[in-house]
C-alpha cells in the first residue's frame, strides 16, 4: 500500500527541470506553453513555474483615446484575463529572431515573434517583439519580466530583429 501511493505521489509531481535548464529551454518552453489549437487548455503550472515570485508580465499598446499605455500583470493575472481567449481562438506565438545580452546572472532578450491562430495559417496576424528578462540563481533561469509590444504601421519591426537572410 505504501509503494502504491508513493508511486501516485511521484506521478502528481511535475518536474519541470529541464524547462528551466537554459537560456534557450526557458524561452522555447514559454512559447509552447502559451500556444495551441482551439479548444487546447495550456498547461499553466508549466507556465507560473516560469516566473520568479514577483515577475510582470507587462503589455504596451494604444487606448481607446490613441494614449501609449502599459499593463501590469502577474502571471495569474494574464491566465485570468488571456487564459479564456486562448483557448477560444487558437493561438501559436513563434519566435522569429532573437538578440540576447547577458552580464554575470541576468539576461536581455529581444524575441521577435509572429502570432498565428493555426499551425498551419501562412501569414501571421501579429508580429511583434518580446523584450524578456530572466535571471539564472546558480540553479535556474526565471523569468523576470516580459515586456512587450506589437507591430504597427507607426513602428514596423526594425530589420536588424528580423531573420537575417
Amino acid at each position: 500500500m505504501f509503494a502504491s501511493f508513493f508511486l501516485s505521489a511521484q506521478e502528481e509531481t511535475k518536474d519541470y527541470t529541464k524547462n528551466v535548464a537554459t537560456i534557450d529551454s526557458t524561452i522555447e518552453t514559454l512559447y509552447t506553453v502559451i500556444s495551441g489549437d482551439k479548444g487546447f487548455e495550456r498547461n499553466w503550472d508549466l507556465f507560473k513555474h516560469l516566473f520568479h515570485a514577483n515577475a510582470k508580465l507587462i503589455a504596451t499598446g494604444k487606448n481607446e483615446d490613441g494614449k501609449t499605455v502599459v499593463r501590469y500583470m502577474s502571471p495569474d493575472d494574464y491566465i485570468n484575463t488571456s487564459g479564456k481567449w486562448l483557448v477560444e481562438n487558437g493561438f501559436h506565438e513563434v519566435e522569429i529572431n532573437r538578440e540576447v545580452q547577458t552580464f554575470g546572472h541576468i539576461t536581455q532578450v529581444f524575441s521577435t515573434y509572429e502570432s498565428f491562430r493555426t499551425k498551419t495559417d501562412d501569414q501571421p496576424f501579429m508580429r511583434g517583439i518580446n523584450s524578456i528578462q530572466l535571471l539564472n540563481d546558480g540553479e535556474r533561469w526565471w523569468i523576470i519580466n516580459i515586456y512587450w509590444m506589437q507591430e504597427s504601421e507607426e513602428f514596423p519591426i526594425p530589420k536588424a530583429y528580423l531573420p537575417q537572410q
